[in-house]
């Protein structure tokens, strides 16, 4: 299932967040994010619809384990996409954000020849 970029990191943070803090909550995701509770709040019923999120009765959220694959996918080509950039030069503020929008959009044989090139791929 493709998901859209939103969706993606919304995944990424939650995964984050659960190394971080432990127990992830959407008010989490909120300050985390800077989107507003409503707009969480739409995304986390959405990501719960599609399987990619659990929440508890009292609202902690996790991540199934389609959501733990996709939010690891989407953290692993951020993370390679920003070391990647920054051993070319790249200062760290630029690289974490164009690495963030790159990690949407970039395909799958060119992620794995820059792994290649940066010598992290498989």
């Amino acid at each position: 299932m493709q998901l859209r970029a939103s969706a993606e990191d919304y995944l990424e943070t939650i995964l984050l967040l659960s190394k971080k803090i432990g127990a992830v909550r959407s008010i989490d995701i909120v300050e985390e994010m800077g989107f507003s509770k409503p707009s969480v709040s739409v995304a986390m019923k959405k990501l719960r619809e599609s399987d990619f999120i659990r929440m508890d009765a009292d609202g902690y959220i996790s991540l199934t384990p389609s959501g733990e694959d996709a939010a690891k996918q989407v953290y692993e080509r951020h993370s390679t996409l920003f070391d990647w950039l920054v051993s070319i030069g790249v200062p760290d503020k630029i690289a974490a954000a164009d690495a963030c929008r790159m990690e949407h959009i970039i395909s799958e044989e060119s992620f794995e020849a820059i792994k290649r090139l940066h010598g992290s791929g498989s």
